[in-house]
């Protein structure tokens, strides 16, 4: 650039030194206009940027003793926010000594001094708490850590259930099984035979790949899971097998359904229920599974197939002449009432209630508890249609004065827009419902528990009664998992709640950051999954005393499992005013600065401007759609100069209008990077158009969050207040997420919305060129936006987001880059040439706008700049280069320093060591700007950060977390849930002719607690001649047969109470029924004696330790009433309706006898 520097600028900078007199920095404006009688130096104003040309001695103008700034080297002393510290100068000066001088010995780069901004230690600027132990949630095993998205595709885990011995985890790609032995093993690491995002997670093994996994349950009697999955079949897997094949296969496997199996429960009577799309529910009969399991590898399309035949379809079972009584909608819950040997179905807004046994339909009733007697599917959908049928008709109403081509370009698009805010908004209307069911469970006193959306919980009755309901979160209901007297309670926020059984509040904690789709219970922890992947088991004692104990032992091994990383961040911001960068502009800017960076952030404003593009991007933010073509060269210009492919790869990006973000990971790095989500706020007319705004970032690295926000501010120099509510309209409504799948439910109507649309707003574009301006029209893309941003940024559980903390507050560390617009204020166009070319930055950093608002903790609360030492970057003439390129026309603009990058990392101080507390701390290594580049009227601006990052190794703390866990000391405090209240049953022998009733009392002799006891049958058989029983088989999850009718079959009895069962036999016997059309003669029942062997189960309301008490009962054949069982089983058949299949049922007896306790342990890891 010497070409472009004339021999009198050459004079003036090298006699700089001797030509401006010493001053202090914070007289040096007084002086300059009291110096009236001196003469200005303009030749002065053209000067090159060349270092080279720098006196040496330039750090005599920074001269700190009475300055009013505040600058921070990084390794200093803590000073007060807002003001300079007092051992600043020398630091500065030497610093800039080296920094100005090239020619002098290469030091590795120090930290750059920082200003603090003030208001950065309350309210939602205030640093997020972090700790090596979460203080505000119990601790927790972690068996598998929060993965990284991008790992997950084709593998994300949907649903976990328990046994007693192992925890399997349906997944998009089969199931994977732990073995609860080795819950607190290492995990195999990077580099191992795991994948990417399972590096740290437990030792498990995986099924081979199928068919996405929707829904588990487990047959413990049996010892198999069932699962079904999207491709519509159910799958068979063995408990406890050995695992040396991996990955595994299925055993039974048949085709369900047509669409996905979305839900399974194994009824009171073995026979497995399942619910998919359209409301469809099918029974599996366990006699016909039974047979199925039977049989050998080599028969598995034999059995596949009679499974498949001996289907009962419900709903075909209750439509008469094409109406069905029950509803259409997804089967979204089934639920097995094993107390009084129900099955609770669950759609969105309805249930219905079956007898386990007779297959009949009891009750249809809805949310409110309602009952219906028929579903009005239409019943939806018709105020929508009538509603746009009355918008097409209120205009051609009234034609006594005819409209003008404006008037009716008008309307055109306010109904336009006004459709596609009643499609975002009612886009699946029906998923959104806030009263939508999305969980089901039954509780230990027999009630049974529905969530909904709303965050509102039902409780209801066993016959379908609402009794109450109660909220304690905003968010919605996501799972339950009930347990003893206490109800968990999973969110769509990640929050855990412990209720009891009234539902009342005990506890609640954060237990994921995303949300917990679902719970269960196993080995003594409850365990929950969130959608992203992460699984952890909190303990059935926590909330409690074992918390304390677990909290301060793993802080004694903070030091053994913190991991410490360190890497660099490059951050750019250029507004590109419309143009294109040449690949050698964009090379001087990023690509010669990253080479030892491992992210690469870049922020671009004004990449494509104008009232037809805007309105357009506002109208393709309404449904859902970002980006252009423009935005797109810009990516892969970018990609290119970074060795995009080869040494960078893109994580992702964000457009809105002319704001652009984009974030590049070494691949070095990539293991460590993920889960990018995007955000936009748009500030502009009515803060609906993306002229001005912000667009985000979010990343993952390490397991620590960082944001970083595009931002381009209010123009013009008096709009201070407007920039200033700006940034706190982006700080406090920024939502991050991957893709608004609430908009691409109307993927199919919105595309001719959006053209009709696009057709409305560039016909009343071109008559408002020339009539009424361009403030109409953004006033209804505003309307349109404006819903989106509502839809986008409010919570499906109903949790309105004004209210909530803002996402940015959370972060670990955020960055806010762009053209921020703020000025030099109180000085003129002549002076600020001055003092820019003579390079006194101190003196103008006192006329900042942005400093002074910062310091008055108005804007940017907390947040850091390193100091200033470059040019102003704004206004240019485009293609001139050297100081000689501000703006000299007739405007004049003031220079001024718009393009700025902010950050706030963990610090509470302005210094803080890395450690778990304060787990990210950034220092800037460079900020300037690259004034060689002449492409805009903006000069880009980059800034190099060091990043440290300390981190838990989330491997060894599980091993040191199962150490603590096996200890001595943990097991005293766990003694108490080893207890089980003393029982006493009456009986250990019943025997039943038929329709006879047996009465069994069991009573709790407990004073302090109370017992929840469960009875199954064990195993039935049938009575030889002899005398002797064959041997034992259990029926499906431990069902009765259908001869057998026990009521109730689990509850809770109070302290010094006992509670009475009915065992009833009950003849329900026919010759030969069938299911679907198939004979099922070889389950029949036969005319042999039959003995069953139930098994009381007892345990305390939070015990993990279980007594049983076995009572046999035999039914003896008498032959005496063949013409009242033949009878009886007409009549079944004639109210039950054909395919149904009857059995016996059952009532109540007593006698009384004292029974040995048989001691039965829950194993933990």
């Amino acid at each position: 650039m010497d070409e472009h520097i004339e021999d009198d600028e050459r004079d003036a900078l090298a006699a700089l030194s001797s030509s401006v007199p010493r001053r202090k920095t914070h007289s040096y404006s007084q002086q300059l206009r009291a110096g009236t009688g001196q003469k200005r130096q303009h030749q002065v104003r053209n000067h090159s940027l060349d270092e080279d040309r720098i006196p040496k001695n330039i750090e005599r103008y920074y001269n700190h003793d009475d300055s009013d700034d505040d600058f921070h080297p990084h390794a200093s002393v803590a000073p007060k926010s807002g003001s300079f510290s007092a051992g600043a100068g020398e630091y500065l000066s030497h610093r800039l000594d080296h920094s100005l001088c090239p020619d002098g010995p290469e030091e590795p780069p120090h930290p750059l001094p920082e200003f603090i901004g003030s208001g950065g230690g309350t309210g939602i600027f205030k640093v997020p708490v972090r700790a090596g132990v979460h203080p505000g949630r119990p601790p927790c095993l972690e068996l598998r850590p929060h993965p990284l998205r991008e790992t997950q595709v084709g593998k994300f885990l949907r649903t976990i259930a328990c046994t007693e011995t192992q925890l399997w985890a349906g997944q998009e790609a089969g199931v994977r099984v732990w073995n609860m032995t080795e819950a607190y093993e290492p995990g195999w690491g990077v580099g191992g035979r795991i994948r990417r995002g399972d590096e740290d997670a437990a030792p498990f093994f995986e099924s081979v790949n199928i068919s996405p996994t929707m829904c588990l349950i487990v047959d413990s009697a049996n010892r198999l899971v069932w699962s079904g999955h999207k491709d519509g079949k159910i799958r068979s897997w063995k408990m406890d097998q050995t695992l040396e094949e991996n990955p595994f296969k299925e055993g039974l496997s048949w085709q369900a359904h047509r669409g996905p199996v979305f839900c399974l429960t194994l009824s009171s009577y073995g026979d497995l229920w399942s619910g998919s799309e359209g409301g469809v529910i099918k029974i599996w009969p366990w006699e016909s599974m039974e047979k199925s399991l039977s049989l050998t590898q080599e028969e598995r399309h034999m059995a596949a197939l009679l499974v498949e035949r001996s289907f009962i379809d419900l709903r075909s079972q209750v439509t008469v002449n094409g109406v069905c009584n029950i509803s259409s909608s997804d089967v979204k819950c089934l639920v097995s009432d094993k107390v009084r040997a129900k099955v609770w179905c669950a759609g969105a807004v309805s249930f219905s209630l079956w007898d386990a046994r007779t297959r009949e339909l009891l009750k249809v009733f809805n949310i409110e508890g309602q009952i219906e007697n028929r579903v009005d599917v239409q019943s939806g959908t018709d105020q929508p249609v009538e509603d746009e049928m009355k918008v097409k008709f209120v205009s051609t109403s009234k034609k006594e004065k005819p409209q003008g081509f404006l008037q009716r370009s008008r309307n055109a698009i306010m109904g336009a827009a006004d459709a596609v805010r009643r499609v975002a908004k009612g886009a699946g209307a029906f998923a959104e419902d806030n009263k939508r069911t999305e969980a089901l469970t039954l509780t230990a006193d027999g009630m049974i528990w529905s969530g909904c959306t709303n965050g509102f919980i039902v409780q209801w009755d066993g016959n379908g009664n609402r009794l109450q309901d109660f909220q304690h979160h905003p968010y919605g209901v996501q799972c339950f998992c009930a347990f003893g007297e206490r109800v968990y309670v999973g969110y769509l926020s990640g929050m855990v709640q412990v209720l009891d059984l009234d539902g009342n509040l005990i506890a609640g904690w954060v237990a994921h950051s995303s949300p917990v789709i679902k719970m269960a219970i196993g080995a003594d922890y409850i365990f929950s999954l969130a959608t992203h992947g992460g699984i952890r088991g909190w303990n059935i004692a926590s909330p409690g005393p074992l918390d304390t104990i677990l909290r301060s032992e793993l802080a004694a091994k903070e030091t053994i499992c913190t991991r410490r990383d360190n890497f660099k961040i490059l951050v750019g911001t250029w507004n590109v005013g419309q143009g294109r960068a040449s690949p050698e502009g964009l090379k001087s800017w990023l690509g010669s600065q990253a080479t030892d960076v491992g992210i690469v952030v870049v922020g671009l404003q004004e990449v494509e401007m104008g009232a037809g593009f805007l309105a357009m991007s506002a109208a393709k933010e309404t449904v859902g759609l970002e980006g252009s073509s423009i935005g797109q060269w810009w990516l892969d210009t970018i990609g290119k100069s970074l060795d995009e492919g080869t040494t960078f790869e893109r994580m992702g990006s964000r457009q809105l209008a002319g704001l652009l973000i984009a974030i590049w990971v070494r691949k070095n790095l990539r293991t460590h990077a993920g889960d990018i989500d995007a955000a936009a706020v748009p500030c502009g007319f009515g803060r609906a158009i993306g002229n001005k705004g912000g667009v985000g970032l979010r990343l993952r690295v390490y397991d620590r969050i960082m944001c970083f926000v595009n931002c381009h501010l209010a123009a013009h120099l008096e709009a201070v207040n407007r920039r200033n509510a700006d940034f706190d309209h982006i700080y406090r409504t920024m939502v991050f997420s991957r893709s608004s799948n609430l908009l691409n439910t109307a993927a199919g109507m919105v595309k001719y919305l959006f053209l009709s649309l696009s057709l409305a707003f560039l016909t009343y574009l071109f008559c408002l060129v020339s009539s009424s301006g361009l403030p109409l029209v953004l006033t209804v893309a505003a309307g349109v936006t404006t819903a989106v941003q509502m839809i986008r940024g409010s919570n499906v559980g109903g949790l309105n987001t004004e209210e909530a903390k803002p996402e940015l507050s959370d972060a670990d560390m955020v960055v806010f880059l762009g053209d921020f617009n703020y000025r030099l204020h109180s000085i003129s166009y002549d002076e600020a040439r001055d003092f820019v070319s003579q390079r006194c930055f101190d003196w103008l950093r006192e006329k900042d706008q942005l400093r002074a608002e910062m310091k008055a903790g108005k804007v940017f609360q907390g947040m850091r700049e390193a100091l200033i030492r470059f040019p102003p970057t704004y206004k240019f003439e485009r293609h001139q280069a050297g100081l000689a390129g501000y703006d000299s026309g007739e405007k004049k603009r003031i220079p001024a320093w718009c393009d700025r990058i902010l950050y706030r990392d963990n610090r509470a101080a302005a210094v803080s060591e890395c450690s778990l507390e304060c787990p990210v701390v950034a220092s800037i290594l460079q900020y300037e700007a690259c004034m060689e580049v002449t492409d805009s009227d903006h000069k880009p601006v980059r800034c190099k950060f060091n990043v440290e990052i300390a981190h838990v190794d989330r491997s060894v703390r599980r091993q040191e977390f199962g150490e603590i866990v096996r200890s001595e000391k943990i097991r005293t405090v766990l003694e108490e849930f080893l207890r089980v209240p003393e029982t006493i049953v009456s009986s250990n022998s019943i025997s039943l002719q038929n329709q006879e009733t047996a009465i069994l009392k069991i009573t709790n002799k407990c004073r302090q607690d109370q017992a929840v006891f469960q009875i199954i049958c064990e195993g039935l058989s049938t009575v030889k001649e002899e005398g002797h029983g064959s041997e034992h088989r259990p029926r499906g999850s431990y069902g009765f047969p259908r001869w057998l009718e026990v009521t109730p079959a689990a509850g809770m009895i109070k302290p010094d109470q006992f509670e009475e069962v009915s065992v009833r036999h009950e003849e329900h016997q026919t010759q030969e029924d069938s299911a679907d059309g198939i004979p099922q003669n070889w389950w029949s029942e036969d005319t042999r004696d039959k003995e069953v062997l139930l098994v009381v189960r007892v345990r305390g309301s939070r015990s993990t330790e279980t007594k049983t008490h076995q009572v046999s009962v035999r039914h003896t054949f008498t032959a005496a009433k063949p013409a009242r069982i033949d009878s009886k089983s007409k009549n079944s058949k004639k109210i039950h309706g054909g395919g149904s299949i009857n059995r016996s049922d059952f009532r109540q007896l007593s006698s009384s006898s004292d029974v040995h306790d048989d001691h039965r342990y829950l194993h933990s890891p």
